[in-house]
């Protein structure tokens, strides 16, 4: 018989320990030449808004939706002091994208480094942001992603240091998705038996604006009931205008928070988010005149993704899957007297969500003048070669620490969609997660047993499964172990895509690691196999904290596990490094 641990007995333990382990730490990060400490007071709330034209109720910060940027400088120590203002509920932040090295009780992940942040109390966010790049923040309880709770996370290079690039001015877009129905009856609906999928999303949003039941570019709709935008530019919904002066290079920094696509985060996280047969939503960006010959449009020339530089690649359109982050350098070397459109549009999916669109405004001209031409034309949303084709451009820049020639341990996760009583889930290798009461951080840490599954996940799937078709026993079972790693030690993890429970369906999906970057060795068609590792890119591969899998694919993955913690990896199991037992019994007992 197992016994009960009183997860409010371990929230006050802990709080404790992260107050031991930040004095621990605050006075060897202040000792870091020119860094500071950037001190941010927020308090979380449901609020009256209009991301599209139509009022809803959206999650903001401080009044704010999306919620406030933070910048701050490599080196620094973010300090973000968050209280709960929701009524009934929970909340907590993931920094997506910050490693949090020595900090996992920091990483904002409910039910594995945290309690849930309960309504009315305070929670105090400390780490330090090691590396300049483009991050985001996001609410990781529940659905509260998808209701509006996220913002920018900006890190500026060192002072005097330099970017291995030059630019004149830099935008930063945040892109999300939005629907009429509330998350928390969204939520409803996956969970129910049977699963009443929550539909496409009725906007893509820009910045937390886009626009419903009328259009920037009604007058080039072959559909006698487009509707023109009449807008101020006041509107809570009005496009964000990128305003540039002719003849410089800008600095496009863009992060995807979708929520769509990272359902499958969620799924095996959270009980209350059970995906539906389809997933994938990924953004494409393009901008210049579609009409126009080649050479008239603005080029964009990719130099980072998820804070790592790369190789620069020039392309006419970029898939950003949700968690991803770009930087890209574009040259305003077109027409000034017109403006021009950038355009968002569904990838991977059957797209019944019009496109999101916003306007490059070329100064001295006016921001109300429309462009003269179309909004840019994407691929068509299963043209999966051109998706592939993108990310093989994707290398890292000369001077990126390589990854280890050879493996520790190889861990293949099978991503399948299953029943569980009737309920509609997502299991990796034939388990789907449901998270502890406690959270593994807390409970590791005190050497309380019986709080989560001992068993471990497996490390493979049936070597006679099938991935080219749905499976025989559609069911699956649940658990909450986790995978333990030695400290130190090389992880392959091969994510393995297959057929969903309809024949003839395989989608994409993107995932993303806590804690770590890793290595993207390479992807591949069918079923991995042995000979597959003969394929690996162990030159210049892309180091990343995101990855995606196309359908009836695998992707190849390679880490080095020295981030002593407990850390998710969605869509698996959550990871436990060994190691960190030493340090942090030094702060917890300081």
């Amino acid at each position: 018989m197992g016994f009960f641990i009183d997860p409010c007995l371990i929230r006050a333990l802990f709080a404790l320990c992260i107050l031991s382990i930040i004095f621990a730490t605050s006075s060897s990060s202040a000792a870091a030449a020119g860094a500071k400490t950037r001190h941010f007071k927020w308090e979380v709330e449901y609020m009256h808004w209009s991301p599209d034209g139509l009022e809803s109720v959206v999650m903001g910060i401080n009044g704010q939706f999306p919620g406030p940027t933070i910048r701050a400088r490599a080196g620094d120590t973010v300090h973000v002091e968050l209280t709960n203002k929701l009524h009934t509920e929970g909340v907590v932040i993931h920094w997506h994208g910050i490693r949090q090295i020595g900090t996992p009780w920091a990483d904002g992940t409910a039910s594995i480094s945290q309690c849930a942040i309960n309504p009315g109390e305070t929670f105090v966010y400390r780490f330090k942001v090691d590396r300049a790049g483009t991050y985001f923040y996001h609410g990781h309880y529940g659905m509260q992603r998808s209701a509006g709770l996220y913002g920018s996370l900006i890190v500026d290079v060192a002072e005097g240091e330099k970017e291995p690039f030059h630019y004149d001015g830099e935008f930063n877009i945040l892109l999300s998705d939005w629907w009429h129905k509330s998350s928390h009856e969204q939520e409803v609906d996956l969970s129910s038996n049977p699963m009443r999928w929550i539909g496409e999303p009725q906007t893509l949003l820009i910045n937390g604006r886009g626009q419903f039941n009328c259009s920037l570019a009604a007058r080039f709709s072959s559909s006698s009931a487009a509707r023109e935008c009449r807008l101020r530019g006041n509107e809570q919904y009005a496009p964000h205008i990128l305003r540039v002066q002719p003849n410089k290079t800008y600095r496009l920094r863009i992060a995807s928070s979708t929520a769509l696509a990272s359902s499958t985060w969620f799924t095996t996280l959270f009980r209350s988010w059970p995906l539906g047969q389809k997933i994938g939503i990924g953004m494409l960006i393009k901008t210049g005149h579609a009409v126009d010959s080649f050479w008239r449009k603005h080029k964009l020339v990719v130099v980072e993704a998820d804070g790592n530089y790369l190789r620069p690649v020039s392309v006419d359109n970029i898939d950003i899957y949700s968690g991803e982050s770009y930087s890209v350098l574009f040259t305003t070397n077109q027409d000034p007297s017109n403006n021009y459109w950038l355009s968002i549009n569904v990838r991977g999916r059957e797209p019944k969500t019009p496109p999101g669109l916003t306007i490059l405004n070329y100064r001295p001209t006016s921001a109300s003048r429309l462009p003269n031409s179309p909004p840019p034309v994407s691929p068509r949303w299963d043209d999966y070669g051109s998706s592939k084709a993108f990310s093989n451009k994707i290398l890292a820049l000369t001077g990126t620490p390589k990854p280890p020639t050879t493996s520790d341990r190889r861990i293949v996760l099978l991503n399948t969609q299953n029943f569980i009583d009737g309920h509609t889930k997502w299991a990796i290798n034939n388990v789907s997660l449901v998270l502890p009461p406690t959270p593994y951080l807390g409970s590791i840490r005190f050497g309380l047993s019986n709080v989560f599954d001992q068993k471990r996940p497996p490390d493979n799937f049936k070597h006679d499964y099938d991935v080219m078709r749905p499976a025989p026993n559609q069911n699956t079972t649940s658990g909450n172990g986790v995978y333990v790693l030695r400290f130190n030690t090389t992880i392959d993890v091969i994510l393995q895509n297959a057929n969903a429970l309809r024949a003839n369906v395989s989608e994409i999906h993107p995932w993303h690691l806590h804690g770590h970057d890793f290595w993207i060795l390479g992807y591949g068609e069918g079923k991995f196999t042995e000979s597959d590792v003969q394929k690996f890119n162990l030159k210049n591969p892309p180091y990343r904290n995101t990855a995606v899998i196309f359908p009836y694919g695998w992707t190849a993955l390679r880490f080095v596990a020295d981030n002593p913690g407990v850390w998710a990896t969605a869509t698996s199991s959550p990871i436990c490094i060994w190691g960190w037992e030493s340090f942090s019994r030094k702060a917890f007992d300081a």
